[in-house]
């Protein structure tokens, strides 16, 4: 394990800093109480750190018409995802959203679709990558009450122009919302500056907490409709579910390891010089890794012209070979960890036309991968494109 290549940062990134083990564990083992639920000196303690997280993060992305108690923490961005759309769409609604979204936006909204008589237009990326913000403002329907867009592809890791679409969402008066679950932690975010009204995240991936953490971020001018309720540990003689926020989004016992994790890692990024420094550290990196692999006959690079405005994500394809056996092969040739296979995200793969072969292969560079593991990944793709081209296969037609 030691000599294991770690590439598969953004499905979650490992290893975590070693300040958030170490805070985690003494966290827990000093203050692992139920925050908010009792009046004694630990639980207080452990109330303050969520609370304390609760405004730092609200500056961490970006928002002066945001106050701490509208950023609410979930599980993850899948679930603060879910809130979102079931609770901005109901019955006769139209939602704008992409071909570039998760499974947790696709779903979600294709449940209300079959379900719940809402109507949604799925908007196509260029052929960079990039989805035109003036396509966004076509697919606008006079019933249209939410547009919601990925920042950051987890597949070809483009980022979208989300100021621009969001300045059109403000000009046309409709709820924007952002998934920043591959973003958060990657590239800064200003929710005012983009304006977009309510942003979900992860804290797994790039902020470097643990699994089981996210939320969502709300502005002043925006309310969600509940559509769960249960303990908030507070005003427990009322009969239903408090509208107020943290508690209108928010249910039962919080996940205090996990937010204890999101408190290290915030410290972390902020040791290494904050968002931009690691950016640029792993941008180069992913520069370094679609340069090489550009050198290589039979890879197939997908919407990697250029680095500028993506994460460190990109996907391939190794001509004559499926996704799947170059990633067992990465595996157990290399030890070399991807990701391979539809990502979660199968419209992505459907536009680029990868499907039938069952989708890519991912590399997403971290925080801690060095140029070492690049040069070692670059090869072992050589080699596994020399196995194939002698093993004669027909050719895949390149997509850009």
């Amino acid at each position: 394990m030691e000599d294991l290549i770690y590439l598969d940062n953004a499905a979650t990134s490992w290893p975590k800093p070693d300040r958030v083990y170490s805070f985690v564990v003494d966290f827990i083992r000093e203050c692992g109480v139920n925050p908010g639920r009792s009046g004694f000196d630990k639980a207080i303690e452990a109330g303050n750190l969520l609370e304390d997280l609760r405004k730092r993060l609200t500056r961490f992305f970006g928002g002066d018409e945001i106050t701490p108690e509208r950023l609410c923490f979930g599980y993850n961005a899948t679930d603060a995802l879910n809130l979102i759309i079931q609770g901005l769409l109901s019955d006769g609604d139209h939602v704008v959203t992409t071909n570039l979204e998760h499974n947790s936006v696709i779903r979600p909204i294709n449940h209300l679709v079959r379900d719940g008589g809402v109507e949604a237009t799925y908007v196509p990326f260029n052929g960079d990558g990039f989805v035109e913000p003036d396509e966004i403002r076509k697919a606008v329907k006079p019933n249209t009450k939410l547009v919601i867009v990925n920042h950051a592809s987890n597949v070809i890791g483009t980022i979208q122009p989300i100021g621009e679409i969001g300045a059109i969402c403000r000009e046309l008066e409709i709820p924007f919302a952002v998934d920043a679950s591959q973003s958060a932690g990657m590239v800064p975010i200003n929710m005012t500056e983009m304006n977009v009204d309510v942003l979900a995240f992860t804290g797994h991936k790039s902020m470097m907490g643990l699994t089981g953490i996210g939320g969502l971020c709300v502005r002043k001018h925006l309310d969600i409709r509940q559509t769960r309720s249960g303990g908030t540990g507070v005003r427990s003689a009322f009969p239903y579910h408090l509208e107020e926020y943290p508690y209108r989004m928010e249910y039962g016992t919080p996940n205090t390891a996990g937010v204890a994790s999101l408190w290290a890692g915030q410290d972390w990024m902020e040791e290494r010089g904050g968002v931009e420094s690691i950016y640029a550290h792993e941008i180069k990196l992913a520069q370094k890794l679609v340069d090489g692999f550009r050198e290589i006959d039979g890879v197939i690079i997908y919407c990697c012209d250029s680095m500028e405005n993506h994460i460190a994500t990109l996907t391939i394809n190794v001509d004559g070979l499926e996704a799947g056996d170059v990633g067992i092969m990465l595996d157990v040739d290399f030890d070399i960890a991807t990701r391979t296979g539809l990502h979660c995200a199968p419209l992505v793969h459907e536009q680029l036309g990868i499907t039938k072969i069952h989708g890519g292969v991912r590399f997403a560079v971290g925080p801690f991968n060095t140029e070492e593991h690049i040069d070692t990944a670059i090869e072992a793709v050589a080699e596994i494109a020399e196995r194939a081209r002698k093993m004669k296969r027909p050719t895949l037609q390149s997509s850009k």
